[in-house]
């Protein structure tokens, strides 16, 4: 959690095995995790409120990646 989530998801990608995904909107949290493999959630708390911050938390961690034509993104971004 930060203001705009934009500098700890910058900061958190430049460190190998981290895929950030900055997330506003429970949607969005489900697909940094099934397209991007996401494995840090980095949320705006300027512009989402408490209890939508812990759907977009649970959305996250119960949400599988889909692997298949997603994993080549995932293998080019890797550090």
């Amino acid at each position: 959690l930060c203001g705009s989530a934009n500098g700890v998801a910058i900061t958190a990608n430049k460190h190998q095995g981290i895929r950030a995904g900055l997330c506003w909107e429970n949607e969005v949290a489900s697909l940094v995790r099934k397209h991007n493999n996401s494995n840090v959630l980095c949320i705006p708390a300027r512009f989402v409120s408490e209890e939508l911050a812990k759907e977009i938390t649970t959305t996250f961690l119960n949400t599988e990646f889909e692997g298949g034509r997603h994993q080549n993104r995932v293998d080019k971004v890797s550090c």
